[in-house]
């Protein structure tokens, strides 16, 4: 008698276990050993030497341009993000194919491709420069040629973020929204926005992300004068370049307790309304 044999209960488990470790092992080798590293490197003296790298005027005036360039680079590309998003998937028009490319050759370039065309383009023999010069305007080597790179660098997150879900939910709310009287910008208010704010709100913690820890493109665009058009990853190759180890190292923890900042602070923004205080999307468009 012949008959097929049943698998054992646990046959499986064995597999899985493997993947998981191998998985876990290979994000602590590549995150965790490496950040670990560095904080213990910054902090085997002790406090005080950490504190005095970070707190220093260079170091000072380093952690502000950098949050002042994330600052304004965030808003304008979650803006423009969120327009482009919505003019890409609702509406039709020639040279959309051209728009897409242009939104993810951002994603294709080097950084360093990007901050010698801005220089080419704002620099004293640029397109740009002779007029901006006349007219006492610095862009290259000082902070709105920083921002302006760092916008360009982060600029595809919040619209690739946001145009799958638009193409998800398609259109039948908002349609709905408009016969009952809504108007355009109630309906975005009340219905689209209320959609789309999970992807807004990932797209805007990789926007963060990149804009704090944009090099290639500053570091050309910049000039990378220190105490004034130096952010914190130039700071970070600056010190350790001058052999100033504790003072690179600190800098760069400052940099993964930001990442980390903003992460908690959009993660607390992010939960989930309770569903009984919110309305039907239709009715609550015409209110």
């Amino acid at each position: 008698m012949t008959g097929r044999q049943k698998p054992a209960p646990n046959s499986g488990r064995g597999g899985r276990y493997v993947l998981r470790v191998a998985g876990l092992g290979y994000l602590a080798l590549l995150l965790l050993a490496p950040l670990s590293l560095v904080f213990w490197r910054t902090f085997e003296h002790g406090l005080g030497p950490a504190w005095g790298a970070v707190s220093n005027p260079a170091a000072r005036h380093a952690i502000l341009i950098t949050l002042v360039i994330t600052a304004i680079a965030v808003p304008a590309n979650t803006v423009f993000g969120v327009v482009c998003a919505i003019v890409v998937v609702r509406h039709r028009f020639r040279g959309k194919g051209i728009v897409n490319a242009l939104v993810d050759l951002p994603l294709a370039l080097s950084p360093v491709v990007v901050g010698l065309a801005f220089l080419l383009l704002y620099g004293q023999s640029g397109w740009f420069g002779s007029w901006l010069t006349e007219h006492g305007i610095q862009v290259v080597f000082a902070l709105p040629g920083m921002v302006l790179v760092t916008i360009f660098v982060s600029l595809p997150f919040v619209v690739r973020e946001v145009v799958p879900v638009l193409r998800e939910i398609g259109t039948e709310q908002e349609q709905a929204a408009s016969t009952l009287g809504a108007s355009s910008w109630q309906t975005f208010r009340r219905i689209t926005l209320p959609a789309i704010r999970w992807a807004v709100t990932y797209g805007v913690v990789l926007t963060t992300a990149r804009a704090l820890g944009e090099f290639g493109a500053v570091s050309v665009i910049s000039g990378r004068i220190v105490g004034k058009t130096e952010t914190m990853t130039l700071h970070v190759q600056e010190r350790y370049q001058a052999f100033d180890y504790v003072g690179a190292y600190a800098s760069a923890v400052v940099l993964a307790l930001l990442a980390l900042t903003t992460l908690v602070v959009l993660n607390v923004v992010r939960r989930e309304e309770p569903r009984g205080d919110r309305a039907e999307p239709g009715h609550e468009a015409v209110r």
